[in-house]
């Protein structure tokens, strides 16, 4: 099997095959001051409850944390948009592993903050069968201890790939979520908590898979 990081790192020297080092330059900044911040440490931890929330899923539908975690154990990825290859293909994987999750009785959600109607594009192109769920201005992502403002330096370099986030995101703040993965008991209680300043870099999903097996008794 492939591992997720594999693919990841194939994306990754693709563009450093593709973009000027100046321009690669400005995203090794961003990265570097995010993780300096100490954003990584003060993510929600294993331990903690998880905070409740209902969001929005792409066609609209109010979904609500409490009434998952009545069904099983919850899978929760954070995610950018879905103009980051690097998102896409970590859902991806999760899509192709969805069936194992639903053997034992949990469930998954993706939240990110972009639009319902970006949201409801993503679906559709990549067959997600999962909710995908929007976070406005990432407060939910705030709760997990999550959230970021993008630096005024890089907004100009996501606006020339066209990466609009105003646009994508349907409002001003230029707010993103670190990428992140978190599995939540049934009562509430967080048994994994990861996420990466590097957006580049993620767990395999069969870390969050044995997490899950754990909280299902397998």
């Amino acid at each position: 099997m492939i591992q997720l990081q594999d693919q990841l790192d194939e994306i990754t020297a693709s563009t450093r095959h593709l973009v000027q080092a100046e321009r690669l330059a400005v995203g090794e900044r961003a990265i570097a001051e995010l993780f300096a911040s100490g954003i990584e440490e003060r993510i929600l931890p294993v331990g903690a409850l998880a905070p409740e929330f209902a969001l929005k899923d792409s066609r609209g539908k109010l979904v609500r944390s409490a009434d998952l975690l009545a069904l099983g154990p919850l899978v929760i990825k954070f995610f950018r948009g879905r103009w980051c290859p690097y998102c896409i293909t970590e859902l991806e994987a999760w899509r192709d592993l969805y069936g194992r999750l639903r053997e034992c009785g949990a469930l998954l959600v993706a939240i990110g903050p972009q639009t319902e109607r970006q949201s409801d594009f993503m679906v559709g192109q990549h067959g997600f069968p999962f909710p995908v769920l929007t976070d406005r201005e990432c407060a939910v992502a705030e709760q997990f201890r999550l959230a970021y403002t993008v630096p005024e330096y890089h907004r100009d370099y996501f606006l020339s790939i066209l990466v609009n986030l105003p646009f994508i995101n349907g409002e001003p703040s230029w707010r993103l979520p670190l990428p992140a993965t978190y599995v939540v008991a049934r009562d509430g209680r967080i048994i994994l908590a990861e996420a990466h300043a590097d957006f580049r870099v993620r767990p395999e999903p069969e870390e969050g898979l044995t997490a899950v097996f754990a909280a299902c008794g397998r």
